[in-house]
């Protein structure tokens, strides 16, 4: 078998990530050998592979329902936003420039169809499946040229494709038909059919509305994944907690203490790698929320300055809405604060930045003795240590160089008081130092919780995974779509007016 796919959406967030990692672990629950790919992604959730290659969250996850290590071949461009206009193009894990949205789409992109094909050929070489995700939609009429990761992809390397709707945003049926409509004659022939996302309720009362849509575009629908809370797992952008809807709203077992945490997320502009909090949101009695205002500061027991793609951006955020300052009044009188790579660079004393925003020298908030100095060079690492008599992983993303001259060691960042910060994102997916860690931030806050001592965020992520594995096998046609991966799109499928403008 040397089969493909390409599930592409109807709009952005119409659930393309969960719907490939699900098909990837019913897949590999068959025995086929199978990888996940996306050629562009737009995110500034992403991963160190172990190559030490930075690749998008949603394909480490989708890696990790095919039960394979993710590299970069699977995710070969990441665009990473630094605002409105720009964004820091990966390529092959490693970042090559900032480029803005006009200079990308106007040349760079295409250049890039070469070394996307590459990628996807080799991958092709090794397993027996390869499921591609699309992105936003396939019928952007204003990026065709140049696209290389919806229907370019599909044509160059004849994949079928699979459009998923989510139906929960309604106007399922347009999107489905429309999507369809705006698609040149060549590209239809590789659009298989559709696949109905989230639907709530009575799929009988679906069912006539599919055979007409079948009727008008001569293409089935190959399932009707129904609603379910807590599955989108590593988002590639939003303020999601990805774990929290699992766990909150499944059958799990209450807190172990009397007391639960309350763990405040600043919500700080371009927020990266915001999954570091899923691990918290993961142990029962605590409850995770992002936060806006420095009011919202007062009653948390922990809070977490996040990742950000924009330090002194975040920071001049922080200052503006007044939370710098409930920072500050927090760590001296020391309750719990966590800084998390941007964050912990936020916490220090001072920046020079000739990198990222170009702001030269800035005051940082002088809670830990950091100095940092942003490289060129972009740190990829998979470091591993302890930490509060615990064994942590995790993995580092930045451009900034700490120059740590006090506190206490705490990872490779510091601790002064109980105001913790480093570069590793990840660290708090280990069991033992999360619940080590959460003892001592109860302890400050003089809360009586107590981790629950079986928690293990790794077992949690497999369960998703299967979850959505499950959804797949009970309710997509899997005999259907598994002769769509192995023999491709049917022949003489119509064409549907207008297509694509000329």
């Amino acid at each position: 078998m040397n089969g493909g796919l390409l599930v592409a959406g109807t709009t952005s967030d119409a659930g393309k990530s969960v719907v490939t990692a699900g098909i990837c672990r019913w897949l590999v629950r068959q025995g086929v050998k199978v990888a996940p790919f996306k050629a562009q992604n737009m995110s500034l959730n992403s991963f160190v592979t172990r190559e030490g290659a930075e690749i998008g969250r949603a394909q480490a996850m989708q890696a990790q329902a095919c039960r394979i290590e993710p590299t970069a071949l699977m995710n070969p461009v990441l665009l990473k936003p630094g605002g409105e206009q720009s964004s820091q193009v990966v390529l092959l894990g490693r970042p090559v420039g900032e480029l803005s949205a006009r200079g990308y789409h106007g040349g760079r992109q295409q250049r890039l169809l070469g070394t996307v094909l590459d990628c996807l050929a080799e991958l092709r070489g090794t397993y027996d499946a390869v499921i591609c995700e699309g992105a936003g939609s396939p019928a952007e009429i204003n990026l065709r040229r140049t696209d290389i990761v919806n229907m370019g992809i599909a044509r160059n390397a004849r994949l079928p494709v699979l459009v998923v709707g989510d139906i929960d945003r309604g106007g399922v049926f347009a999107s489905f038909f429309g999507t369809l409509a705006l698609l040149s004659p060549e590209d239809q022939e590789l659009v298989a059919g559709f696949l109905v996302n989230k639907f709530r309720g009575d799929v009988s009362l679906l069912e006539p509305g599919l055979e007409m849509l079948h009727g008008l575009t001569g293409r089935r629908t190959y399932g009707v994944l129904p609603f379910r809370h807590g599955l989108g797992i590593d988002e590639e952008d939003g303020l999601r907690v990805s774990l929290r809807g699992s766990v909150r709203e499944s059958a799990v077992a209450p807190p172990v203490g009397a007391d639960v945490l309350r763990v405040a997320v600043c919500a700080i502009p371009l927020m990266s790698n915001f999954t570091d909090v899923d691990a918290l949101a993961a142990e029962p009695g605590v409850v995770v929320r992002f936060v806006d205002r420095p009011e919202e500061l007062a009653d948390a027991d922990l809070v977490v300055v996040p990742g950000t793609r924009g330090t002194v951006r975040a920071l001049e955020w922080l200052r503006e809405r007044g939370l710098a300052q409930a920072l500050v009044r927090r760590a001296a009188e020391e309750r719990p604060v966590l800084g998390i790579c941007g964050g912990f660079q936020i916490l220090g004393e001072h920046i020079a930045d000739e990198v990222e925003s170009r702001a030269g020298d800035v005051s940082g908030l002088g809670i830990l003795p950091v100095r940092v100095r942003f490289a060129r060079e972009k740190t990829l690492a998979r470091p591993a240590g302890e930490a509060l008599g615990e064994p942590v992983q995790g993995y580092e993303i930045h451009h900034g160089v700490a120059d740590v001259h006090g506190g206490q060691a705490f990872l490779d960042g510091c601790r002064v008081g109980r105001t913790w910060g480093t570069h590793w994102h990840g660290s708090l997916e280990s069991d033992g130092f999360r619940r080590a860690f959460l003892r001592e931030v109860a302890a400050a806050a003089g809360r009586r919780f107590v981790p629950a001592p079986d928690t293990s965020f790794a077992a949690l992520r497999e369960e998703q995974l299967d979850r959505l594995g499950d959804l797949i096998e009970q309710h997509a046609d899997t005999d259907a779509l598994w002769r769509l991966i192995e023999s491709g799109a049917p022949q003489g499928l119509p064409f549907i007016p207008p297509g694509a403008p000329a």
